[in-house]
């Protein structure tokens, strides 16, 4: 039977603790993928389906909508299972969404397949943060969320553009079916080496009762609400930035779409430890990162075109890239950790309005970048980004308490 227990402050990362954060990494990498397996998907699946690509590229924002709406109130509905039972729930419901979507034999069931793993994204990512921050002491919490934040970092690197591949190779239902595989595996995987975990006894005696609003969560979700809707709105588009604005185009922009992602994995490593010593400085560090690499390509964007600058403005285009990949990839783990910290008596429940948050994001990113990139021009779009990012820095860096890591007790 495996242990229900913290291990022990002196030795945290024990070999059964890597394996089972491990096995929570792979649930977010795979929940990731399946997420944005449409994008790399969407001429293949149009075609098949015989549908337009514009009504394809509608399966991701709202598979955004589904998941913003859904997650607090089914974290609240599960919130007297165990949390193992919870993932279990997510990881199946992928699993068969999944299957579903690969024997899709119109766009109607492919959309409610779709539908049915976005209810269930939200609320397996309010619980895989929770796991493995009791898997380990109050003073790894930080680097434990990074861990498992990886698998999302990984589905950016490996996943996503593998199961683009697969589409182009062998049609978008094989992909689909791999990525059914895999959730399978994991659920596995979770069963037997995820510990039961009931819930914390604070939270579910409050259940049912009338709690004060906690103002810094609130504030926390505000924050993350402005800061990935102005990463999405530049980010949904990136392709477009690589092309247009930094002038890599073909083969040489995959390889820089690959630099984006492990520059991500790259910054989270560095980042882990301090997350847990100075969370505030360490995510100032993060937006002013990010907001210096939307400054630059705003002002490539206004410069001139690709083919008339030189090879300075080029290397400087790619380094911004990279450097907006670090720094946004490192963000969501400092972000999540944060909710939990401001909301100990319910860190699931956080974690969950923390999501909601984040999905909100990403929704309000995508449509607005949409609209400015029709509107306004590719320069607009990235300079408005930029600011709202500032904006995000201004409003972490003028909060009092928020991020503040409270002190550890002595072990007994």
């Amino acid at each position: 039977m495996i242990p229900t227990v913290r291990p022990t402050a002196a030795h945290p990362w024990t070999p059964r603790v890597a394996v089972q954060l491990t096995v929570l990494a792979a649930a977010a990498f795979v929940y990731v993928t399946a997420e944005l397996a449409p994008v790399g998907a969407l001429p293949a699946i149009a075609g098949d389906l015989q549908v337009s690509e514009a009504l394809v590229g509608t399966l991701v924002a709202g598979y955004a909508l589904v998941a913003a709406v859904m997650t607090v109130p089914l974290v609240r509905l599960t919130a007297h299972w165990s949390r193992r039972r919870v993932l279990l729930l997510t990881l199946s419901t992928l699993t068969v969404a999944q299957t579903v979507s690969a024997l899709a034999p119109d766009f109607l069931v492919l959309g409610a397949g779709r539908v049915s793993s976005a209810l269930t994204h939200g609320l397996m990512w309010s619980v895989i943060a929770p796991i493995g921050v009791r898997l380990v002491p109050p003073s790894h919490a930080g680097r434990a969320t990074t861990a498992v934040y990886v698998g999302s970092a990984l589905a950016l690197v490996v996943g996503s553009p593998l199961t683009a591949a697969m589409s182009q190779l062998w049609g978008w239902r094989p992909a689909f079916a791999a990525i059914a595989v895999a959730a399978a595996a994991i659920t596995v995987a979770a069963r037997l080496l995820i510990p039961t975990m009931p819930t914390d006894p604070a939270p579910r005696a409050g259940i049912g009762r009338r709690r004060r609003p906690n103002r810094r969560l609130h504030t926390l979700c505000g924050l993350t609400v402005v800061g990935v809707t102005a990463h999405f709105i530049a980010y949904t588009f990136v392709v477009v930035i690589i092309r247009d604005v930094v002038g890599v185009s073909g083969a040489r922009l995959a390889w820089l779409l690959v630099a984006y992602g492990v520059a991500g994995l790259t910054a989270m490593a560095l980042l882990a430890r301090p997350l847990d010593r100075r969370p505030k400085s360490t995510l100032l560090a993060g937006l002013t990162g990010m907001s210096a690499a939307l400054i630059v390509l705003t002002g490539l964007a206004m410069w001139a075109a690709p083919e008339g600058r030189g090879v300075a403005a080029l290397v400087l285009g790619a380094v911004a890239i990279t450097l907006w990949g670090a720094m946004a990839t490192a963000l969501p783990p400092m972000l999540q950790s944060a909710a939990m910290r401001v909301a100990p008596e319910d860190s699931d429940g956080a974690s969950g309005l923390y999501v909601a948050a984040f999905q909100t994001g990403i929704m309000a990113g995508s449509l607005a970048g949409g609209f400015l990139y029709e509107t306004a021009g590719l320069a607009a779009m990235i300079g408005i980004a930029a600011l709202l990012v500032i904006g995000a820095s201004a409003g972490v860096a003028a909060s009092r308490g928020l991020f503040e890591v409270p002190p550890q007790r002595p072990p007994r």
